[in-house]
């Protein structure tokens, strides 16, 4: 049908009358002319508001430094389409993935339904790593969890890995709502592993009537840090002396914690080998130039930004802020979060469909009493700013959206030579 994967995607993001469709109907159907919504192996589901992407890659290094073989399926991407459907920590190939849209696009005729960009692109994921044959599975939830694509497929440990206010158009506006759409990746009697302290009772109801097991952060299992170390335990295991890992503690520690639940067994060198191992491009990730740290986050709404926040670490010179998020979120809550962090802001616009401009961010920070430099119609040209004010000592964070972390990755790959 195509030759190249940019036409297939090209096709794929006006195939379906809604970018966003949720509901499972269209797409079991398809998955059943597949035989693709089951695998031979163990698969943990990762859901929640933040921190998934994190925990995934936690999971995904641990299990190959302990020499499994290990199918990780994300979204969205950053650079390239090929790094949401991994094998072995490395993206596919684009005639692989050709070869598995292929054999969607043929279920989908036989099936007679139309299905989203989301939905054929996860059961092209679940195509592929069924002729892998891997040791283990893990798949990040798109969007709630209830009625998302990835659902599909059983969990045998689901795990959630915060609760906040996200996507209310579709969730709901309160953070009950949202836990019980996430909730919906739960299978009775499976192991359910909850990195939020303190979950909405929605989500702990509905573990209790599936009577799932649960492992609740501070409850079951917690971490410590230390110096330069930090120890995690539970009731029947414990780890101290493991170094710092480059991904936030609190998702590192969710993520043993769905290690234990998991039968695989992996030993206490693999454990920390891929604790420090384990990075995201985008996440808490940090570069050096000429004596300025810049920090890239993609952090886009009030949780995370708080989250975000709570990371970082005193700097001795000043702290500022490139900031550009999607018009549907909510850019004053992440502002607020950000109260007292930040010294000075470059808001900046978003050239893609749903992006915001500058000037809806410089109203918003008008309104707080929050300093800024200037508007900025590009991300490239609020980075550039910041940095040609910034003095050694200084802090750039950037922030706001995959798409702001994106295109500030772009530019100071051709600016500075910084790769991905």
């Amino acid at each position: 049908m195509f030759s190249t994967l940019s036409e297939w995607l090209a096709h794929l993001e006006l195939a379906h009358v809604r970018a966003i469709d949720l509901g499972l109907d269209r797409v079991r159907q398809v998955a059943r002319v597949l035989d693709a919504d089951h695998f031979a192996c163990p698969v943990i589901t990762v859901g929640g508001t933040n921190g998934k992407g994190s925990t995934v890659a936690t999971l995904t290094s641990v299990y190959l430094a302990a020499g499994y073989r290990v199918a990780t399926y994300t979204s969205p991407h950053l650079y390239v389409f090929n790094e949401r459907i991994a094998l072995d920590g490395s993206p596919v190939a684009d005639d692989v993935l050709i070869g598995a849209f292929e054999a969607v696009e043929a279920a989908r005729v036989q099936a007679d339904v139309s299905l989203s960009y989301f939905e054929f692109t996860t059961l092209a994921a679940f195509v592929v790593f069924r002729e892998a044959n891997p040791d283990i599975v893990v798949l990040e939830v798109g969007l709630g969890g209830r009625l998302d694509a990835v659902n599909l497929v059983d969990a045998t440990v689901a795990v959630i890995t915060s609760i906040g206010i996200d996507h209310t158009d579709w969730l709901g506006d309160t953070r009950e709502a949202i836990g019980f759409e996430k909730a919906g990746i739960f299978r009775a009697g499976h192991a359910v592993v909850c990195g939020d302290r303190e979950p909405p009772a929605t989500l702990l109801d509905h573990a209790a009537d599936l009577e799932c097991p649960m492992a609740l952060k501070g409850r079951d299992f917690d971490f410590a840090a230390k110096g330069a170390s930090w120890s995690w335990w539970s009731a029947t295991a414990r780890h101290d002396g493991l170094l710092m890992p480059r991904l936030a503690l609190d998702n590192v520690a969710t993520a043993l914690a769905a290690i234990q639940a998991v039968s695989l067994p992996v030993s206490e060198s693999a454990l920390r080998e891929g604790i420090v191992q384990a990075s995201v491009p985008g996440r808490l990730e940090r570069l050096l130039w000429q004596g300025v740290e810049i920090v890239l986050d993609v952090a886009h709404n009030p949780h995370g930004a708080a989250f975000f926040m709570q990371q970082l670490q005193p700097v001795r010179g000043r702290t500022r802020a490139v900031l550009a998020m999607l018009a549907d979120k909510d850019a004053g809550g992440v502002l607020d979060a950000c109260l007292g962090r930040v010294d000075v802001w470059y808001p900046a616009g978003l050239q893609v469909s749903r992006g915001q401009d500058a000037q809806r961010l410089l109203s918003l920070l008008q309104e707080r009493g929050m300093y800024f430099a200037a508007g900025y119609a590009r991300v490239a040209a609020a980075l550039a700013a910041a940095l040609h004010e910034a003095l050694p000592g200084d802090r750039i964070l950037v922030f706001g959206s995959f798409y702001t972390v994106s295109a500030a990755r772009e530019w100071l790959e051709k600016n500075h030579g910084y790769s991905n």
